[in-house]
């Protein structure tokens, strides 16, 4: 592969290999739907590799499997299978049936819960940080900083439950008193989208789960190994079951049971705005509380008054997080016109400095984008600000290893 691996499955003979790749999932697994040697290559812990979604504690297989592929080379990675309708049913009325037990929890046992979870999570610190590069592609620093980050939401929510309080009020009525008390709603479904497999996992079923609320994740098709490690690790922990589980298949069909489910009484997603409106209008029939977070639109505005370095370097950190696919990664520059020629310029310089390639690659900076569909409209933006007056101030000149990669390019 070109980089130092990782693991003591590596220093298995072929035969051991081979053993545990068969050993590693149920007899339903079927043989060609196996991970990867260069997935399993690089992890300490290869049982965090889950293919199967998680319903009730019990590791399930569906009708089929699907291929994740290395945004780096487009290889598939492994498979994940795809749940039928009826066992999609089951996981909704497993999450029902745990409520009623989890709810019934102090804050502190919930808290307990997810402390220890939270501890399991930096202990697997390298090995998920690998999973997120493996299957997202950001570099491994911007992975193991995504871990530290998800992680701090489970200790954030597990303290802040020991501190739901409610509220008194005066009252209008003679010899009366108003209060109200902070209670958990019931199960929640939480879709996550893929340029943060772990952290938008975390810090959406850490909140509902330290109040009480048991959760169902559907993950990005693209990225699903993050979500179902977090479910292995939450399984270690002993997470009672039908607390937390994680479905995986079609993505239409799940989030339209979701969503017609009267017991699933919350809903959050983080994606775009299209499917937003969509799951709104398909839960308003359930009458849910929705949180979404849609889109991004974020323009980067240097004052007048900003050292042109210091705000060269934010630019850069702004616009190529995630490699620019995090909602609030810079997609506009407002420079003071004044300052436009020496900004120019000295970004220009910066992106030189820039090295584009597989994030497990310690010299490199910059990932690929998610697929080859999002490096078609990368292209697709670039040729439309050409044709509205742009012009080319710097270009990446360095080797593009697959069609998920796009030449660096700003447009002056």
């Amino acid at each position: 592969m070109g980089y130092v691996e990782r693991g003591h499955y590596n220093q298995l003979d072929q035969s051991s290999k081979q053993q545990f790749l068969e050993q590693q999932h149920s007899e339903q697994q079927l043989p060609e739907h196996k991970a990867s040697h260069d997935l399993m290559g690089m992890l300490d812990d290869v049982r965090l590799v889950r293919n199967h979604a998680y319903i009730n504690g019990k590791w399930v297989c569906g009708d089929a499997f699907q291929d994740v592929e290395n945004p780096a080379d487009n290889r598939p990675l492994g498979y994940i299978t795809k749940l039928n309708q009826s066992q999609v049913e089951h996981a909704i009325e497993s999450a029902d049936t745990a409520f009623h037990s989890w709810r019934q929890l102090s804050a502190d046992q919930r808290a307990d819960y997810l402390m220890q979870w939270y501890q399991a999570i930096l202990e697997a610190k390298q090995d998920l940080a690998h999973l997120i590069v493996m299957e997202q592609g950001k570099t491994l620093s911007e992975a193991l900083g995504e871990i530290d980050y998800g992680a701090s939401f489970i200790r954030w929510f597990a303290e802040e439950a020991r501190r739901s309080y409610g509220h008194t009020m005066p009252s209008h009525i003679s010899n009366a008193q108003l209060s109200t008390l902070r209670e958990p709603i019931g199960v929640a479904a939480l879709i996550t989208p893929w340029n943060f497999p772990n952290a938008m996992i975390t810090r959406k079923a850490a909140a509902a789960l330290a109040i009480g609320c048991t959760v169902i994740i559907k993950p990005a098709s693209t990225t699903p190994f993050s979500a179902l490690a977090l479910a292995e690790l939450a399984d270690r922990c002993g997470f009672p079951k039908g607390v937390l589980n994680v479905i995986t298949g079609d993505a239409s069909m799940i989030s339209n049971r979701l969503c017609a489910s009267p017991v699933v009484k919350a809903l959050s997603f983080t994606g775009s705005t299209a499917v937003g409106k969509l799951l709104l209008e398909q839960s308003a029939k359930t009458v849910k509380k929705c949180s979404m977070e849609l889109g991004g639109n974020a323009p980067f505005i240097m004052l007048a008054d900003m050292d042109i370095d210091q705000a060269v370097e934010a630019a850069i950190e702004a616009k190529f997080q995630t490699s620019g696919q995090d909602c609030l990664a810079a997609n506009r520059i407002f420079v003071p016109r004044q300052h436009y020629d020496a900004f120019l310029d000295r970004f220009a310089t910066a992106m030189k400095s820039i090295v584009v390639g597989n994030g497990l690659d310690p010299a490199v900076t910059l990932g690929p984008l998610i697929s080859p569909a999002a490096a078609k409209e990368a292209e697709r933006l670039v040729q439309d600000a050409l044709a509205k007056g742009a012009r080319i101030a710097a270009k990446y000149q360095g080797h593009l290893s697959g069609p998920n990669f796009y030449p660096d390019r700003k447009s002056g």
